[in-house]
């Protein structure tokens, strides 16, 4: 057993979208914290009997880093078990930091991200040829700030594929904002709580987006998709036309 750290991607939320290694270091840890506001206690549960689990919901940073710099000092093994994939709106830099000035060792395993879950939810592909090659992972500005280069009507230019996390709440304003590149007519899905068993999927176009979400009184943890790659027209691809050839396969004559 190694007495670090680990950064564990709990997945979007089904229990079984943890990866096969997260699940393993979360059973063998001594000292699990993971955030219960998002996280489901059955990605924890699989827990050694003498394990201590504690929910970061009620917590701040100092009592977290408190909690885990005492346990790899006694010679326990920590998984700190972040939402989806720690490395996005995970908040794990911070942490990380704080255990480099501690000299104290730390591994990231990473996760299943809700913005995939909810692609995989619509059954849709984010980088579809002639449509989009691009997809941007963004939020609207709320009480943590967006850098100026970053403003959401900015990025919408690009016309691509888009997730836009932790703004549900403010479906209007991010409507408002995509308007200015993005045509009324764009498909647009609202997906709460991907992987859930209570997940709900709204879809529509920026022309009658927000109405639809708050008629469904969806407010938090949704993902909103944007852009063309959820309508129906694109080319098929290189890797697998029968004129194509590559490494693998010559075209056919």
């Amino acid at each position: 057993m190694s007495n670090k750290v680990y950064f564990v991607g709990a997945g979007p939320g089904d229990p079984e979208l943890i990866t096969i290694k997260g699940k393993r270091i979360v059973a063998e840890s001594d000292l699990i914290i993971y955030a219960g506001s998002l996280v489901p206690k059955e990605v924890v549960a699989d827990h050694k009997a003498d394990a201590k689990v504690l929910s970061s919901a009620g917590m701040d940073l100092g009592e977290v880093m408190q909690e885990m710099i005492a346990a790899v000092r006694a010679g326990k093994q920590v998984a700190r078990v972040h939402t989806g994939d720690p490395s996005i709106y995970g908040a794990i830099r911070e942490q990380i930091d704080w255990l480099d000035r501690e000299n104290i060792e730390w591994k990231v395993i990473p996760g299943v991200s809700s913005f995939v879950a909810s692609a995989a939810a619509l059954g849709k592909e984010f980088t579809l040829p002639s449509v989009s090659q691009t997809v941007i992972c963004t939020r609207m500005e709320g009480r943590t700030p967006v850098p100026e280069k970053e403003k959401l009507h900015l990025l919408a230019s690009h016309r691509a594929s888009m997730a836009i996390f932790l703004s549900v709440g403010m479906i209007e304003q991010v409507v408002e904002q995509l308007l200015t590149h993005y045509d009324l007519s764009t498909p647009v899905a609202v997906v709460q709580r991907a992987s859930w068993p209570d997940q709900k999927v709204v879809q529509g176009t920026l022309g009658d987006i927000a109405e639809k979400v708050k008629g469904e009184d969806i407010s938090k943890t949704a993902q909103i998709l944007v852009g063309d790659f959820l309508g129906d027209e694109y080319e098929l691809s290189k890797l697998y036309d029968s004129t194509f050839s590559h490494e693998y396969r010559q075209a056919k004559q």
